[in-house]
């Protein structure tokens, strides 16, 4: 039988060999793709939130978590286009303009993949027009801004106001975080949600998009 439990497991602590050998294994013996991710790779990825969020791991392991996470979804992911598994949803992440921090960006997108979002990764110094077009082409359900300096905190706001104009509001939820942000200032603006850090933003991202 495929060991998932042992695939959570090296996912949790890290091991991206094991995760990658236990993976191989249950495509071997026939698992489906969803069942691999869902009851290996995700559940795994769920322990490392948690204990993450309870200061029990820290960003070090949680990168090592997500790496070996990766791994094993790099062989998994053609056979879940094979099977037409969809994704929970699609998430657009990136640093607003002016911003070209990516560490707490880079652990958000790991988290959200390690909770089957599919994730669309913009990269740092994202303009407004760049959020409202991966909405506009690509189909993403939800936006996920970071910003790391107070000064760029505005693109986050021109954002919104961007969205809006586009008339694409109503087609995706605006999620924002990053040190100096606060709710306060998502209200504000009008963003959807706020979540203080990456294991807050998997749950916010699943409440905003209600899945």
């Amino acid at each position: 039988m495929a060991d998932l439990q042992g695939l959570a497991d090296a996912v949790i602590r890290g091991d991206a060999k094991t995760a990658e050998a236990l993976t191989k294994a249950a495509i071997d013996e026939g698992v489906g793709a969803a069942d691999i991710v869902n009851s290996g790779l995700i559940a795994g990825m769920n322990v490392v939130g948690e204990k993450f969020k309870n200061n029990e791991f820290y960003v070090p392991e949680v990168l090592i978590a997500a790496r070996a996470m990766k791994t094993a979804m790099a062989l998994v992911k053609p056979l879940l286009a094979e099977q037409d598994v969809k994704p929970v949803a699609k998430v657009a992440i990136g640093t607003v303009k002016g911003d070209l921090h990516d560490i707490g960006k880079n652990l958000v997108a790991m988290m959200l993949e390690g909770a089957g979002f599919e994730v669309l990764d913009l990269g740092v110094d994202v303009s407004p027009d760049q959020f409202v077009a991966s909405v506009s082409n690509d189909g993403v359900q939800l936006v996920a801004m970071s910003a790391l300096l107070t000064t760029t905190m505005p693109g986050m706001k021109d954002t919104v106001e961007a969205l809006a104009e586009a008339g694409l509001r109503g087609k995706a939820k605006v999620m924002i975080g990053g040190a100096p942000v606060t709710q306060n200032y998502c209200d504000e603006i009008g963003a959807d949600g706020y979540a203080p850090d990456a294991a807050s933003a998997v749950d916010k991202a699943k409440e905003l998009l209600g899945v």
